[in-house]
């Protein structure tokens, strides 16, 4: 289930897409191209370093409250206590950064606003 939930908001981020002021049908291509472009460039789609990183800061900060808890309430399974702490801090890490990451970068979005400049296009925004 939680990885069903990790897939959807990725997916979910995947349309993150720019709001441009006027437009029309040819708009919609001019940014699908903008997007290649930016990918094609290096600028990347989303950062998904965040992932690793929320899971083992979440692993690392569920286990060190319930190893401590424990420990003040001495607690004779401390050490399972710990575990399970870092189990739930690391799933509430991955679904964090599933969902953080599945935003474009700040730089694939500064790439994709300036094409698009290019083009004549004013980019007010990201849905």
């Amino acid at each position: 289930m939680a990885l069903g939930l990790v897939l959807a908001l990725a997916l979910a981020g995947c349309t993150s897409q720019p709001v441009i002021y006027g437009g029309g049908p040819v708009a919609q291509a001019d940014i699908e191209e903008c997007r290649r472009l930016a990918r094609e460039a290096g600028a990347g789609g989303a950062d998904g370093g965040r992932i690793a990183r929320d899971t083992a800061l979440g692993a690392a900060a569920g286990g060190a409250a319930t190893g401590i808890y424990g420990a003040v309430r001495g607690a004779d399974d401390v050490g399972n206590r710990t575990a399970a702490g870092a189990a739930a801090g690391a799933a509430v890490g991955l679904l964090r950064g599933a969902s953080r990451s599945s935003e474009p970068s700040s730089t694939f979005k500064r790439y994709v606003n300036r094409c698009l400049r290019e083009r004549g296009y004013d980019v007010v925004g990201w849905n």
